[in-house]
């Protein structure tokens, strides 16, 4: 379950997918088979959210990582580069960024 709060010493990953309506629930559906079968699973995962727009246009992923290494490593594995160029193929454009929660508020 992602954590956010200042406290927690993570990393977060937000990631933002610019998608069409016609690919966006081709992309959601191998999001989530990746982090189900593959991203979930591998060391320092902590947790992670799919939110997508009204317009399906947009796509955000919102992951936490023990450590930077953790996602890092995920990212170069020979699974997750395969499954990378197929989340290209469906959109026009994404981009992970490493976060630190500045704040939280409930």
């Amino acid at each position: 379950m992602p954590q956010i709060t200042p406290q927690a010493e993570l990393q977060t990953i937000i990631t933002t997918f610019d998608v069409t309506p016609g690919t966006c629930q081709d992309l959601l559906d191998e999001l989530q088979a990746a982090l189900a079968e593959f991203i979930s699973k591998q060391p320092g995962f902590i947790g992670a959210a799919l939110h997508v727009n009204d317009a399906q246009t947009r796509i955000a992923n919102y992951s936490q990582w023990r450590r930077r290494e953790d996602f890092q490593a995920m990212l170069r594995s020979a699974e997750m580069r395969v499954r990378t160029r197929r989340f290209a193929d469906l959109c026009k454009s994404f981009e992970p960024v490493m976060y630190e929660v500045a704040a939280s508020y409930d």
